[in-house]
């Protein structure tokens, strides 16, 4: 091991593990990882917008630790560990005399750093990318079954990451197509098959909730060169930083001479091919393409080993882009160090106001699961996210959230408010308004499905009663929703709906009740989906039925 690692590297791989347990420590959550927090409060093999990975580490994080590390704990962990295995992939005896050069390199890739102290999904990823990749370069160098068997836990670890995943196992497996006559390679296949069956089992008792929402409910907008197809080029220059010229240099310059490096020509372009298409469609989220980050990293340092001028180079920028991004560390904590502010930035200053202004009372945050779970890990009160017609559906429309206010005082806040009996304030001096509810009652799972009519003109309508409880409903006003090609809210109508059944008071539990309508006129031109919701007790109506597709 101490061939494996010179003294250096470790002295250099303990002060930067030191360095991100103390950003954790001291910078505040960014919105994304308090609704990660959120989810850990129930674990689950599954949730609405990701795999149950990240929940699962700040699960152990929050044991050992309080406050923000115990979020981000386990981050700084594999962190560290994808150093570890970046470093052994690297086979090249000249690499002992650069350890500052390769450190200088990977700290300078700016989401692989950023992803050293938080916790997103793409932490996990990164580190089970590497992990993949170690393992396959064992497996290729001897074919033996216990490798085989981690190869399978280690791409079911992925998959638990994040659904982007199946690129890298999907690519590194094109890239040695010969693996599908392989035993050993079917065996980590069925391996990995068997670990994610859990989540499998979740996604059918959730009705394939999370496919279904990214694949065809998630709002889009018109595709526009520079903001989708620019954007998504400006991006994979992003995660890379000041040093993407030498990196990306290298990669042109890379020739692969054996399985494993053709494995990560394979994993690099197949991830940007693959999202340079889907920009013609949506817009590229930068960390999207972030698993590219350890492949690149790899064939970067080995670029520089056999190159002094790029090596020269790489150092020198390495040093400034060192500087630059500890500095853009120190402006996370202390906002004052750059004229702009960040999600780290004032949340302690207004979830104290609104929990002393509200009186301690729960809050229900229209439209906002940002909001919600960041108030509720640092003012330690329940709050939820109630969505609507304007928004999407997030964890809070499928977890039950409901029953933790219901019947409770709360306070309703919206951005929609002009004024209310509440109002509090962010950093960047955005004032938000509430009023209370003094017996609170939301019907948010309430289903509407919708047919087309036998008769051949309008619509069926079943409402279907999920809810333990009977529902009154004198307090259910249904409504109509138009929206256009990129599922964008263009309009909103009351909706006049005639029952099949003879006139009833209430909506029993777990029964469905069956009405007839027609299409109110949309004053919207050329509207191509609608969508039915439910008002319930005069609250904005919610996300009840599926966009359906105006034919």
């Amino acid at each position: 091991m101490s061939q494996k690692f010179p003294r250096l590297f470790y002295l250099c791989l303990t002060v930067l593990f030191v360095l991100n347990l103390v950003q954790a420590s001291v910078t505040e959550l960014i919105y994304d990882e308090a609704y990660y927090w959120y989810y850990a409060q129930n674990l689950a093999w599954g949730y609405f917008d990701h795999p149950s990975m990240v929940a699962f580490l700040i699960k152990i994080s929050s044991l050992l630790f309080d406050g923000e590390l115990g979020v981000r704990l386990m981050s700084c962990i594999l962190s560290a560990g994808t150093y570890v295995l970046l470093w052994l992939m690297v086979d090249n005896p000249k690499k002992k005399q650069y350890v500052i050069h390769f450190f200088l390199l990977v700290f300078s890739f700016t989401l692989m750093n950023a992803y050293g102290f938080l916790t997103l999904p793409d932490t996990s990823l990164l580190f089970f990318t590497a992990l993949f990749l170690w393992l396959y370069q064992r497996f290729l160098a001897s074919e033996n079954t216990i490798t085989a068997l981690w190869l399978g836990v280690v791409m079911a670890a992925l998959m638990y990451s994040k659904y982007h995943a199946v690129l890298v196992i999907f690519f590194v497996l094109l890239s040695n197509y010969k693996l599908v006559f392989n035993k050993k390679a079917w065996l980590a296949v069925g391996i990995a098959l068997v670990c994610y069956l859990p989540h499998f089992v979740w996604l059918y008792q959730n009705d394939f909730v999370s496919i279904t929402f990214h694949l065809y409910e998630r709002p889009n907008q018109p595709y526009s060169f520079d903001e989708f197809t620019l954007g998504y080029f400006l991006n994979i220059i992003v995660i890379i930083g000041l040093l993407f010229y030498w990196v990306y240099g290298a990669l042109f310059k890379f020739r692969a001479t054996d399985k494993f490096s053709k494995a990560l020509v394979y994993l690099i372009y197949g991830v940007l091919i693959f999202f340079f298409i889907s920009s013609f469609n949506r817009r590229v989220q930068a960390q999207w393409a972030i698993v590219i980050s350890i492949p690149l990293a790899i064939i970067a340092f080995n670029h520089l080993l056999t190159h002094a001028k790029s090596r020269k180079w790489m150092y020198r920028v390495g040093l400034v882009s060192l500087v630059l991004l500890m500095y853009a560390r120190a402006w996370m904590v202390y906002y004052p160090l750059f004229p702009m502010y960040f999600e780290t930035h004032g949340n302690k200053e207004w979830t104290s106001e609104l929990k002393t202004k509200s009186g301690g009372v729960p809050i229900v945050f229209e439209n906002s699961y940002r909001r919600a779970s960041m108030y509720e890990f640092y003012a330690d009160v329940p709050a939820i996210s109630l969505n609507n017609f304007m928004y999407r559906k997030n964890q809070y429309s499928i977890d039950g959230s409901e029953e933790r206010v219901r019947g409770k005082k709360i306070l309703y806040v919206s951005k929609y408010l002009k004024k209310g009996e509440v109002s509090y304030m962010h950093l960047d001096s955005t004032v938000f308004h509430g009023n209370f509810i003094d017996d609170f009652q939301s019907y948010r799972r309430l289903e509407c499905i919708v047919e087309k009519s036998n008769a051949g003109i309008g619509y069926t309508l079943k409402v279907y009663n999920p809810y333990p409880f009977d529902i009154p409903l004198e307090q259910l006003k249904y409504t109509i929703s138009y929206s256009n090609e990129h599922k964008q809210v263009k309009q909103r109508l009351p909706l006049k709906i005639n029952s099949l059944e003879p006139q009833m008071a209430l909506l029993k539990s777990r029964d469905t009740l069956h009405y007839t309508f027609e299409l109110p006129l949309s004053s919207m031109e050329n509207p191509s989906y609608f969508r039915v919701g439910i008002s319930e007790n005069n609250l904005p109506a919610g996300l009840n039925g599926k966009p359906i597709k105006l034919e």
